[in-house]
């Protein structure tokens, strides 16, 4: 699955999934640009990187704003994979949810990655090939309690990703990896709650975050060549039964 000469940008990658999928995809060959909004995790992750041999750099982004957003779309387009990873996931029930929290998760959900892709993916296109991956949920396909708002930006990010297979395939592959309940340090935070959901599923544990970033760099390398539009779960089987 060798991405030597690739260059890949990954949304939210200073930790958890969108870390080692940087992690992963510049053990490949890729030259990996990360984005986030903490300036010391960037750079830690771009010196554990370089460490290994790779090739990184940190751009801070903040994309809950749209002028980070236009940006990151500006000094970052011409990159030959775009991991739209960044997400937030407030929970709670529906009537107690702000119009704030509403309305950032769709910013970043939603909002970011549509005008990323929308400045990115006819680049790729004109320049006869790229891939974009699309980090999406379990619950955007199950119903989940206290995850409306969470879910639903996510289900717009896939139906997102069938419209883009329509709009920009064949040069760029547009596709989805859906990831079930997984130990990062933002799920630290549910405690006992997230140890029952990770039970629940078929597999009977949580993933870490490599086995999600697995997914996504297949998805990314040429072994992916005839898969367009897919969403994939990687849920330790959640959905399936």
């Amino acid at each position: 699955m060798t991405l030597h000469g690739k260059t890949a940008l990954i949304t939210g990658a200073t930790s958890g999934i969108g870390q080692a999928v940087a992690q992963r995809l510049a053990s490949e060959g890729a030259a990996v640009i990360i984005t986030g909004r903490n300036h010391a995790r960037g750079d830690s992750v771009v010196a554990g990187i370089e460490s290994a041999g790779g090739t990184a750099k940190f751009i801070a982004a903040d994309l809950g704003s749209f002028a980070d957003v236009q940006r990151l779309a500006e000094v970052a387009s011409d990159v030959d994979v775009l991991v739209n990873n960044a997400g937030i996931f407030p929970g709670g029930p529906t009537a107690q949810m702000t119009e704030e929290a509403f309305d950032a998760t769709f910013d970043i959900n939603v909002k970011a990655p549509f005008f990323l892709t929308a400045a990115i993916a006819p680049r790729m296109a004109a320049r006869g090939g790229g891939s974009i991956i699309n980090i999406s949920t379990m619950a955007a396909a199950v119903g989940m309690n206290g995850l409306a708002a969470y879910g639903a930006s996510k289900a717009a990010l896939e139906t997102l990703t069938k419209s883009w297979t329509a709009e920009y395939a064949p040069h760029v592959r547009i596709n989805a990896v859906a990831p079930g309940p997984t130990r990062t340090p933002a799920s630290a935070a549910m405690g006992d709650t997230f140890d029952a959901l990770a039970a629940s599923t078929p597999a009977g544990q949580s993933a870490i975050p490599e086995e999600i970033a697995a997914a996504v760099v297949f998805l990314a390398s040429d072994d992916a060549s005839f898969i367009y539009g897919a969403i994939l779960p990687a849920d330790g089987g959640r959905v399936a039964v």
